[in-house]
């Protein structure tokens, strides 16, 4: 498909945004296109791995996933975006949940439905590049091999391949650099949301939310950030890296030992047979055909650098800090606490770096109170 015109979109956009999906228009409205219940009640665009987990709170949320239209560009241009619906529309203004570093929606499959029950207006968002939205068809990928011969020292040369997928029929995929993830959590807010919104973002999923509340203050009422990872100066030398080698990492980052590895990192104490259902869950999206592209994108675009923003931050601010986090330091979290004009901050007790998964109703308590308090 041929690229987007860019005129409409903000100056830090990369050129050559793609359209992924075009929508059926009719009377005047936009028809979701290939969507719709699939076995078992996924919806049919999830990787069919979906069928291999077992945690029921995962496989609720996974049924309710959904993708919406949204534009980001000219008007016929839209990515089908994939988040979770709220089922209510509440007084208060509603709860937006974004995820980590590489990471789906289905990270709030036990802090959700609990967020619901309390009473909230609640949105669970893939960031663009991550989840399930459709960035390009797999039916049109082709494969390219890059043969790279390492030679260690006192050892004999080893010969790898990396299989790097392009899609020349597609054009090149939508660009997931910063300013483009920024503006198209800006066209989600502004065609579903419409009102400002208590912004929660975990891990990455932080300096995603600060990034957002200080270009678009008017869409962020309040920010919950759980255990924030902001001081990070982007990706640092990845950003460098050639692209077979950036190929290549990327690869690895989705293998199941890294992945269970982190698992176990995040969490304190779960079993191991929890511990490799909750790998599946969490590296679920990247059996989807364009997540290597998108990830290497995000990386070599050098990724989130807030520290600068920190400080014009306007909005009320709770920060959430697990107390046995082993992958952000707690001293991080106090920093952030004192450089933040209008914060104030929690810790949980006996939780890792993904509290709102380990310990949800605590968590889901603290943003209900925060989000009602005025």
């Amino acid at each position: 498909m041929a690229a987007l015109r860019l005129g409409s979109l903000p100056p830090a956009t990369l050129t050559a945004i793609t359209v992924t999906k075009k929508c059926e228009r009719f009377n005047g409205g936009v028809k979701v296109v290939g969507d719709g219940g699939g076995d078992n009640g996924f919806p049919p665009f999830l990787p069919k791995e979906v069928e291999k987990i077992k945690d029921p709170f995962a496989r609720n949320l996974a049924r309710r996933i959904k993708r919406l239209p949204v534009q980001i560009g000219c008007s016929e241009s839209y990515i089908m975006s994939s988040c979770v619906q709220p089922l209510i529309q509440a007084d208060a203004n509603p709860v937006v949940l974004l995820h980590c570093f590489d990471s789906s929606c289905l990270e709030w499959r036990c802090a959700y439905p609990l967020l619901e029950e309390s009473g909230l207006e609640v949105w669970a968002l893939d960031v663009l590049g991550w989840g399930f939205s459709d960035l390009g068809s797999s039916s049109h990928l082709n494969t390219i091999s890059c043969r790279i011969v390492f030679t260690p020292i006192f050892l004999p040369s080893v010969l790898i391949t990396v299989h790097v997928y392009t899609c020349p029929l597609l054009g090149r995929l939508p660009s997931c650099n910063v300013a483009s993830k920024r503006y198209h959590l800006y066209q989600l807010w502004k065609s579903y949301i419409k009102r400002p919104m208590v912004l929660v973002g975990p891990s990455l999923g932080a300096a995603v939310a600060i990034d957002f509340a200080v270009n678009y203050p008017e869409a962020v009422e309040k920010l919950v950030l759980i255990n924030p990872s902001v001081y990070a100066e982007g990706t640092g030398n990845l950003a460098k890296l050639p692209k077979v080698v950036a190929y290549a990492g990327v690869s690895l980052l989705k293998t199941f030992p890294l992945r269970l590895y982190a698992n176990l990192l995040a969490f304190n104490d779960i079993p191991l047979s929890k511990s490799v259902d909750w790998t599946n869950v969490g590296r679920l999206h990247c059996h989807m055909p364009w997540w290597k592209d998108a990830t290497v994108n995000f990386m070599v675009s050098g990724g989130y650098n807030v520290v600068s923003q920190i400080k014009q931050v306007k909005q009320k601010t709770l920060i959430i800090c697990g107390e046995n986090d082993k992958i952000v330091s707690n001293q991080l979290a106090m920093r952030l606490l004192f450089e933040l004009p209008n914060a104030s901050m929690q810790r949980v007790p006996d939780s890792g770096h993904l509290t709102h998964v380990d310990k949800p109703r605590r968590v889901v308590k603290l943003i209900s109170d925060f989000t009602r308090a005025k």
